[in-house]
């Protein structure tokens, strides 16, 4: 009787270290609802001068998008940088708690160009940038938040409590940043390639699949 109690509570001692050791990866989106999508809910934009095909693959479940550094803007009157990217539209939010998931796979050499944003806020033309700089996913250009994210599928979940004001940053599971928005406004969520404003590589280029919206 004794051993057999004894066993029991180191079994549970070696549960609860496993969940609290780096193998364990909790789930993001328990509690949230995930919300139906379909085709028209994934927009794109890509360079104005060139066919959709040429910047663009949807085979297989994977969305490849890529764009070259000296390709034009999304729009012929914007000075903006050059992009190949989706726009969850009909989904815009300006309240509550708002979760983006996708499985994002970004090629070696691909370099200075936003993977996933939020776009919009009260102050600023985004609430949330998420930049690879040679194999470094960063915070706009400032603070890191993974490394090692070349030549592998990783799962982002990206939540977002604007009542709450905080965005916070999950890659397999793990969270890995939280900072604080910058204030309701029209927002919503976008993944692909945009150029950064400097020390871009001449082709950029990510691919993106199951990609989800969750709310609460």
């Amino acid at each position: 009787m004794k051993i057999s109690h004894y066993y029991c509570i180191t079994s549970l001692l070696l549960l609860i270290l496993f969940c609290f050791s780096e193998g364990w990866r909790a789930d993001p989106t328990y509690g949230f609802t995930v919300v139906p999508l379909t085709e028209w809910n994934f927009e794109l934009q890509k360079p104005y001068d060139v066919p959709l095909e040429e910047r663009y693959s949807y085979e297989n479940g994977v969305r490849k998008l890529w764009v070259y550094a000296d390709d034009k803007p999304h729009d012929p009157n914007s000075l903006t940088q050059p992009r190949t990217e989706v726009r969850i539209r009909g989904l815009d939010y300006s309240s509550g708690v708002w979760q983006f998931e996708g499985y994002g796979f970004v090629p070696n050499g691909t370099s200075g160009v936003t993977v996933s944003q939020i776009h919009g806020a009260a102050q600023a033309a985004t609430t949330l940038i998420l930049r690879i700089y040679n194999g470094d996913m960063r915070y706009y250009s400032a603070d890191l938040i993974a490394t090692g994210m070349y030549d592998r599928w990783f799962r982002l979940n990206v939540i977002h409590d604007v009542d709450g004001g905080k965005v916070t940053v999950f890659i397999d599971g793990v969270q890995k940043f939280q900072v604080k928005d910058k204030g309701p406004g029209d927002l919503y969520f976008k993944c692909g390639v945009y150029a950064a404003p400097g020390n871009i590589s001449y082709c950029m280029e990510s691919r993106w699949r199951d990609i989800k919206i969750y709310k609460k």
